[in-house]
């Protein structure tokens, strides 16, 4: 019975959480005029108050000690800090100048730049369904960039500094609260530096707007933060498997909003290339479905028969 609340609890999370990052794109044009590069560094700032606030509440702090004292755990943190403020701030600015559409692409095709760095930085193999949807996502590229007239650079600039931000994080092993406090506290300083010589420019929006528009500002801390905690809540409480499959929601909802919402053009040229794309996706998902299938199946039948003990002779 517990575990079934449990994975209602999660099942909750999970669409809590990829629900949030794919109505996103709603939030960002609220912060006009602020350029995208104001607002990552609200975000930054912001979101290391909002998690700083969090892990003093919970009274998490031993890991700190230990990450100072690792200089390779340091250095990675500063990198995935770096590739995270690109995938951030081309995000925003994305979804502020009418590429929502575009964006959404970058995160349905992020599962398939995974594989492709799992092959050519871990070694993996693929399995011949994964290579066939690995080819398909070649095409639908091809196709798209025919459409734009142009390779679709900012969706590749997403999907790519994703998978690199999700490679260095399995690298690093740390937990998602832990982590983004340490992401945005090494970005802190530059990202307060840069609002501070806003400020003395007279180019800042936080305080020559409206008190509204500061308090927007302040509030991509938690536009930040909450999604990551529900969705660290889901991943302790649903399988790897259906998580997997929950990721889809946001680029949907992304896809959704801006063809809907936004009014973005999708000439037939770009619907053929999203179609390949989902079909892609829809391969891989089958696949890796049946391959969790047969794992359970084969861990059911290897399950260890408890003999029941003899009795011993009177």
């Amino acid at each position: 019975m517990k575990a079934e609340t449990d994975q209602r609890a999660g099942l909750f999370y999970g669409f809590g959480a990829y629900g949030m990052w794919g109505l996103v794109p709603l939030f960002w044009p609220l912060l006009q005029p602020s350029g995208a590069v104001e607002i990552l560094a609200h975000r930054m700032v912001w979101s290391l108050a909002v998690v700083g606030l969090a892990l003093l509440a919970l009274r998490r702090w031993s890991w700190i000690r230990e990450l100072l004292r690792d200089p390779r755990k340091l250095g990675l943190t500063t990198l995935a800090a770096s590739v995270i403020s690109v995938n951030w701030g081309l995000y925003i600015w994305s979804v502020n100048n009418g590429h929502v559409v575009e964006a959404s692409l970058g995160y349905f095709i992020n599962p398939l730049v995974s594989i492709a760095i799992g092959v050519l930085v871990l070694g993996e193999r693929l399995r011949r369904t994964q290579w066939v949807a690995v080819g398909i996502t070649f095409v639908a590229v091809l196709v798209l960039a025919i459409g734009y007239g142009r390779p679709p650079w900012i969706s590749l600039v997403l999907a790519c500094s994703f998978a690199t931000y999700g490679l260095i994080k399995k690298k690093l092993n740390m937990g998602g609260l832990e982590s983004l406090t340490a992401e945005t506290a090494v970005l802190f300083l530059p990202a307060l530096g840069y609002l501070l010589w806003l400020g003395a420019q007279g180019q800042s929006t936080f305080a020559s707007q409206s008190t509204g528009h500061s308090l927007l500002l302040a509030s991509t801390g938690l536009v930040t933060a909450i999604p990551l905690v529900f969705f660290g809540a889901a991943a302790i409480r649903v399988p790897l498997s259906t998580l997997g499959l929950l990721q889809y929601l946001a680029p949907v909802f992304q896809f959704g909003l801006g063809v809907l919402y936004f009014h973005e053009a999708m000439p037939p040229e770009r619907w053929a290339g999203f179609s390949l794309v989902w079909a892609a996706l829809a391969l891989l998902t089958w696949d890796a479905l049946g391959r969790a299938r047969r794992s359970r199946a084969a861990l059911a039948m290897a399950a260890p028969v408890v003999a029941t003990p003899a009795r011993e002779p009177a």
